[in-house]
């Protein structure tokens, strides 16, 4: 394998690393990295366009649908036509979904105070830094 390879599956494997460690601290909650994104949007922001969730968490619609279909299933989300345009469909937390976020909440937390005693404070800061500041073009 080239360095060049090796150098860019780096990123990719850190990556997988870091929600590896996530979903092991929230699996007491039942919901994965991913999924309490969703649902921490959400509660911090009320019912969103499929379109507005995705365009929030970075992802394409089709991924955000995926990754919506399991909250929907075990009912932590709820999905239905929008008042405002019958042709978008709007996601909201149902009562279910709110109260696996009150204790997925500190689980987060207790993830974050965790990767950072791992890595030290400075260098976690300085990474959520660098990650906010990288840009792809699609």
């Amino acid at each position: 394998m080239a360095v060049e390879d090796r150098n860019c599956m780096s990123l990719r494997r850190a990556a997988r690393r870091v929600s590896n460690f996530y979903d092991a601290v929230l699996s007491p909650s039942g919901v994965r990295a991913t999924q309490y994104s969703m649902l921490a949007l959400l509660g911090e922001v009320g019912a969103l366009s499929i379109n507005d969730l995705a365009s929030r968490l970075d992802l394409d619609r089709t991924t955000t649908g995926k990754n919506l279909q399991p909250l929907v299933t075990t009912r932590l989300v709820k999905i239905a036509r929008s008042s405002a345009d019958r042709r978008s469909r709007v996601a909201s937390l149902t009562e279910r979904g709110a109260d696996t976020l009150r204790r997925a909440r500190p689980l987060w937390r207790q993830a974050q105070e965790q990767f950072e005693r791992a890595n030290g404070k400075g260098l976690a800061r300085d990474l959520r830094a660098m990650l906010r500041s990288i840009r792809v073009q699609r």
